[in-house]
Formats: structure tokens, C-alpha cells, sequence
């Protein structure tokens, strides 16, 4: 009985794997979830949409701030916030020992000012990949600095749709997610970038300094046409790079980021983040009128309706499908398995996010990962660990980061996901000099190695303790229950 009710998550698996996008694959996996659902728990199907509605009303303010955040990655990338904060770090001067890690910074940054990592990586690739062709830099070691890089803001973002999805769904602030992991996720961009520098120096390139505008002129049209139809706005982005914006469109970034670090709500720090964009854009040019096809309402407009175009419609529906399967305790053979191998909490939480990393290969999508493993270590957690209610909430604060981090970082590990498959399709399209293959993204992706690797082994040992913020709550404050005791 417990393999059938576990058995939607194989035909969403199944589906995944076999290449339908999730956007078809979880109407399909909700209705075989409903299917069973009627067939084993005898429910009538009246009560089976109430479970999914149920579900979805509960990450309704999810999804107003996926439309902020889309909107916003918008007005960045077409204000020249985006374009300003590569200008400023080309302008140190970049030569093939360090334009692999001058490329990891930026895309640092940039992902988190966009809260996108394939639109970061579509960006910055045709710059870095053909500097790094100017400068004579290791192709390979630039494009894994880029991608690791590309998702470091989609791992600790606001305005990643990852980082809203995985918090929204162990019902943790975005706010307190991201002050959880921001020093371990600084320590991990910083060791990476020293490693990068590194072996860019061990490697003996030549110190010959290249410019951005000698790179993007190099670009082929061929590239040019690729590029516009796999990802428009970074074209846009690309020729304020090349013509130049003012620095003081950095700002915008800025208030954000500043306004999140002092607490204030996402949506307020969504908001002051477009609306500044809208004030200095006009002061610099980037912004000449509020409507028609060039204003600024129209990139909100773009932003909110690929926001329900894809994302929100996704949710909803992945959301019905956990709770059509929450409603039949499906998950409970995976809960009693793992709470069978765990000795303590520490060991459980760890299991959790092995179970993620796992849950994101077998999906190939780091979104569907967050959306079906989430529920799972949730419930895992909830159900089995006894402790107050401010250190549970520092296991689900955990539990986001894990779904978040194994899966936009995890998906560098893995040749089949999605991510990889991207990357590679964007690489060659806009350096058609190299034939990029899935493998080439993830050999020198020292960012993954770093972050998952890291995690995995803070977690186990304890010694993220050391780490600010960090910190698991320790036994006896938190404790297993005993094996009677536990619900799941």
C-alpha cells in the first residue's frame, strides 16, 4: 500500500526525466495523486480538491512576491543596474590569471541583483567567454567560475524564485532564511574565489589586460541571434556594458540589499528596489518613458506575466499535488526510513539534505526538487523532533537552505539537469569556438564542490557551529522522539 501512495512521485520523476517540462508534468502527477488517492484513503473527489486547495492557499503570499521579484529582476537588467555592476569590476582591469575569478565576483553579484541564474549566466558568458578568449584564459575554468557564480544569488537572494519557493514552503521569512545561511554562503564565495585565483595563477596565463568592449565586439551576429532568442533582456544588458551607464545605477542594488540586512519585509525591499530603479533610470537615461513598449510599466508588466506564465501556474500545481499526497501520509515510508537510520537530530537533518541532493538528480529540475522534496522534510522534521518552537524554527530555516542549496547548487554536479543543459546551449551559442559539453561545466565548478560539499559535512560533524547563525540547535534542546512517540 505504501509503494502505491509513493507512486505519483515516480510518474512525476518518470516525466521529468523523459524531458516533459514540469508545467505538464505535475497536472499529470496530481491527477494520478488524486486517482490514488480516491482509490486508497476512499475519498470522495470534492474532498480531494479541498486538500489542494488547502495546500495552495497556503503559499498565496508567494506568489505576489514572485511577481515583485520578477518585475524587479526585469528593471534591473534593462536599467543598468545589472550592466553597472560589470562595468565596475572590468574597470580594475582583467588578464587571463584573473578573469576566471573576476567573472565568478560579478555573477556573484549579479545573480543576486536579478534573482536569476540563467539570465545570469546569459549575460555575463558572452563578455567573459570572449574576454577570456582576448586575455588567453582557460576557457573551462571561466565557464564553471561563471555558472557557479550565476547561482549564488539563487541560492541567498530575495528576489530568487528558488529562495521564495524553498522558504514559502517550510513557512520560514525570506528575511531570517537569508541571515541563517549568509555567512556560511559568504565563507563558501570566498573560498571559491581563492581557489579559482589560484589555479588561474598556477596554470602560468599570460598578464595581457583586456577590455569588455574589445569582447563584445568580437561576438559573432550568429551569437548575437541566439542569444536574443534564448534570454532578450540580455542583449539589452550587453550594449549598456558596451556604451556605458552610470555608476550610480548600482544603487538600486544597494537599498535593497541594505534594506534586507536592517529586517524590513521583502515586499517593501522589492518595492524601494524598482522604484529606485525608476528614479535613477530616468536621471540616467536607461528609463525615457512609463508605458508604451519601451516604458517602464511594460518591464513590470513582462516581469509579473512571466511570473504567471510559468512560475505561479507551476506552484499552484505542484502545490495541489503535495496536498493530495500529504492527505494520504504517502510520504510516510520515506519518513519512518529515515527516521529509523538517524541516532540523533543532527544525523536526520543530514538525511534531509542527502534526500534533496537525491530528489534533485532523480528530477533533473532544482525546481521540482524544492516543490516535492520539501514537504517530506518538513514532515520529517516536524513530526519526529521534539523542541521548542524558536529551534524548530531553526530546523526549517535549515530545511530551506537545503532544499535551495542542493538544488541550484547540486544541479552543477549533475551531466542530465536541466541547469547544466542550459548552460551548455547558451555557452556554445555565444562562443561557437569551443564544443561545450555537460561535463565541462561541472569539472572546475568549484562553487558546487564547495557549497554541497560544505554543507553536507558542517551538517554531520557539528561544526557549523563555528559558523554565525549557522549553528544547529544541539541536543538536549532538541531531541528525537522516542519511536512510539513518533507521528510520521
Amino acid at each position: 500500500m505504501g509503494l502505491i501512495k509513493i507512486s505519483p512521485i515516480f510518474v512525476l520523476a518518470g516525466l521529468m526525466m523523459s524531458g516533459i517540462d514540469v508545467l505538464l508534468a505535475a497536472p499529470i502527477a496530481t491527477i494520478v495523486a488524486a486517482i490514488v488517492a480516491m482509490i486508497t484513503e476512499k475519498y470522495k473527489f470534492k474532498e480531494i480538491i479541498e486538500f489542494a486547495l488547502d495546500n495552495v492557499r497556503e503559499i498565496v503570499i508567494v506568489f505576489f512576491i514572485l511577481m515583485f521579484a520578477y518585475g524587479l529582476a526585469e528593471s534591473f537588467m534593462a536599467t543598468g543596474v545589472g550592466a553597472s555592476i560589470i562595468i565596475a569590476a572590468l574597470k580594475m582591469g582583467v588578464t587571463a590569471k584573473s578573469v576566471a575569478v573576476v567573472g565568478f565576483v560579478v555573477t556573484c553579484i549579479l545573480s543576486i541583483a536579478t534573482g536569476t541564474s540563467w539570465g545570469t549566466f546569459a549575460a555575463c558568458a558572452p563578455v567573459f567567454l570572449w574576454l577570456n578568449h582576448i586575455v588567453g584564459g582557460d576557457i573551462i575554468l571561466t565557464v564553471c567560475s561563471i555558472a557557479g557564480g550565476s547561482c549564488f544569488g539563487d541560492n541567498i537572494g530575495l528576489i530568487s524564485d528558488t529562495t521564495v519557493l524553498s522558504s514559502g514552503l517550510q513557512k520560514v521569512e525570506i528575511i531570517h532564511r537569508i541571515r541563517h545561511q549568509g555567512v556560511w554562503s559568504a565563507i563558501c564565495a570566498f573560498v571559491t574565489a581563492m581557489i579559482i585565483y589560484f589555479v588561474g595563477v598556477s596554470m602560468g596565463l599570460p598578464s595581457t589586460v583586456g577590455n569588455a568592449a574589445d569582447a563584445i565586439n568580437a561576438i559573432p551576429q550568429e551569437a548575437w541571434d541566439a542569444l536574443s532568442q534564448e534570454r532578450a533582456s540580455a542583449v539589452t544588458l550587453l550594449e549598456q556594458v558596451k556604451n556605458g551607464v552610470p555608476m550610480y545605477m548600482i544603487i538600486p542594488l544597494l537599498i535593497v540589499i541594505g534594506m534586507a540586512i536592517k529586517g524590513f519585509q521583502t515586499m517593501i525591499c522589492l518595492g524601494a528596489g524598482i522604484l529606485s530603479a525608476l528614479i535613477l533610470g530616468f536621471s540616467a537615461g536607461t528609463v525615457t518613458a512609463m508605458t508604451g513598449d519601451d516604458g517602464f510599466l511594460n518591464l513590470i508588466y513582462t516581469g509579473f506575466s512571466d511570473a504567471g506564465s510559468w512560475s505561479i501556474v507551476m506552484m499552484m500545481w505542484v502545490a495541489s499535488f503535495g496536498g493530495i499526497m500529504n492527505s494520504m501520509n504517502a510520504f510516510e515510508p520515506i519518513s519512518k526510513t529515515l527516521v529509523s537510520m538517524a541516532k540523533n537530530v543532527r544525523q536526520l537533518m543530514f538525511y534531509n539534505a542527502v534526500l534533496c541532493l537525491f530528489g534533485n538528480a532523480a528530477f533533473g529540475d532544482e525546481t521540482a526538487e524544492i516543490v516535492t522534496i520539501s514537504p517530506i522534510i518538513k514532515t520529517i522534521t516536524d513530526e519526529n523532533v521534539e523542541a521548542n518552537e524558536e529551534d524548530m524554527y531553526k530546523l526549517r530555516l535549515r530545511n530551506a537552505t537545503f532544499a535551495d542549496a542542493m538544488g541550484v547548487y547540486g544541479s552543477q554536479l549533475i551531466p542530465w539537469h536541466c541547469f547544466i543543459l542550459f548552460y551548455v546551449a547558451i555557452a556554445k551559442a555565444v562562443y561557437p569556438l569551443y564544443d561545450f559539453v555537460p561535463t565541462d561545466i561541472i569539472r572546475m565548478n568549484f562553487m558546487a564542490f564547495v557549497a554541497v560539499g560544505s554543507m553536507l559535512i558542517l551538517t554531520f560533524t557539528g561544526w557549523d557551529r563555528f559558523i554565525p547563525l549557522f549553528g544547529l540547535p544541539r541536543e538536549p534542546q532538541v531531541k528525537l522522539r522516542k519511536k512510539g512517540k513518533s507521528i510520521a
